[in-house]
């Protein structure tokens, strides 16, 4: 069975766009900001043999705020700057209480069960308590990139990071 490195999108992949101390997606691909260390740590993950696999809730949609086209313009920049595998959306919000929205697992799961991945060989990388959750759920080990957000933490993830650098080091130290 193969390993992942599940990636949260918004303040993993990209930078998040910081209001009042909570983090948002970029409004465009014009905001997208992939920050400095991502590409030569997954490159680094991909080289290892990780499958490099995109999670990540886009609940605007639900609200209305953005379209689909968005999101899907933005995760098309990201799959052609970045050596991911694939990115898994959720657009639905927390009302609809669907397996595939983080902190359920089901965008790891349903993953895993497509691709061949081992869950407990497998990590995700998140920022903000949802992804650590939704990771615990599935069976992976945690880490969490600690952004400093004004919002509630994580419960014991793995390893905390500050960048995907540090996390890429951790996993494959």
């Amino acid at each position: 069975m193969k390993r992942a490195i599940f990636l949260d999108r918004d303040g993993v992949l990209n930078q998040a766009v910081i209001k009042n101390g909570k983090p948002y997606p970029p409004a465009s691909v014009q905001e997208l900001i992939i920050p400095e260390g991502v590409q030569k740590a997954l490159s680094a993950l991909k080289l290892s043999g990780f499958l490099l696999i995109g999670a990540t809730n886009q609940p605007d949609v639900a609200r209305g705020t953005t379209d689909k086209a968005t999101v899907e313009a933005i995760n098309a920049a990201l799959m052609a700057a970045l050596p991911l595998d694939d990115i898994r959306i959720c657009y639905h919000d927390d009302k609809d209480h669907c397996e595939c929205r983080k902190p359920y697992p089901g965008l790891l799961v349903d993953a895993a069960a497509e691709l061949g991945i081992d869950l407990h060989q497998s990590y995700m990388i998140g920022d903000r308590w949802k992804d650590i959750e939704a990771g615990q759920r599935a069976g992976c080990r945690t880490i969490w990139l600690n952004q400093g957000y004004d919002e509630k933490k994580p419960d014991e993830p793995d390893f905390i990071a500050h960048n995907m650098s540090e996390a890429a080091n951790w996993i494959l130290g």
